[in-house]
C-alpha cells in the first residue's frame, strides 16, 4: 500500500542561511523542480526522498534551541560512509551528537541546522 516517504517539509527562517548550511556544510544539491510558491524555500533530492525547506512565519514547528538531543523530534538520513561524513562536519566545525554504540544496528550521528531541526546520519 506504501511506497515510502516521497518528502520532510520543515521550517527555516533564514533561507539563504539554510541554504548556505545544507549545501555548503552538508553537501545536498538544491532541486530545480520546485514550482513557484507564493513563499519562499528549498528543494533537495535525497535519494528516494525531498527535503523541502520552508519560511513560514506562523509556523509552529521551530523548537526554539539548538541542543542536540536525540529523543527529540528528528528524521534520519543514511550515508554511505559515516566516517567520511563525520570529518565533513568537523571541517565546519558542526557541533555533534555521536553515537557509534547504541542499542540500535547502525552509527548515529545527531546535528542541529541553524534552526534547531535535528537530524539524524546513519550507517
Amino acid at each position: 500500500m506504501y511506497e515510502g516517504i516521497h518528502h520532510v517539509s520543515i521550517l527555516v527562517t533564514d533561507l539563504e542561511k539554510s541554504k548556505q548550511f545544507y549545501e555548503e556544510v552538508l553537501g545536498f544539491q538544491e532541486s530545480s523542480e520546485r514550482p513557484d510558491f507564493d513563499f519562499p524555500g528549498a528543494w533537495y533530492q535525497l535519494g528516494n526522498t525531498q527535503l523541502h525547506l520552508i519560511v513560514h512565519k506562523d509556523g509552529k514547528t521551530l523548537r526554539g534551541t539548538s541542543k542536540i538531543d536525540s529523543r527529540d523530534g528528528h528524521f534520519a538520513i543514511r550515508v554511505k560512509d559515516i566516517e567520511k561524513f563525520i570529518a565533513r562536519l568537523k571541517t565546519f566545525q558542526v557541533e555533534i551528537l555521536n553515537k557509534p554504540d547504541n542499542k540500535t544496528d547502525w552509527h548515529q550521528v545527531f546535528i542541529s541546522d541553524p534552526d534547531g531541526n535535528l537530524i539524524e546520519f546513519n550507517r
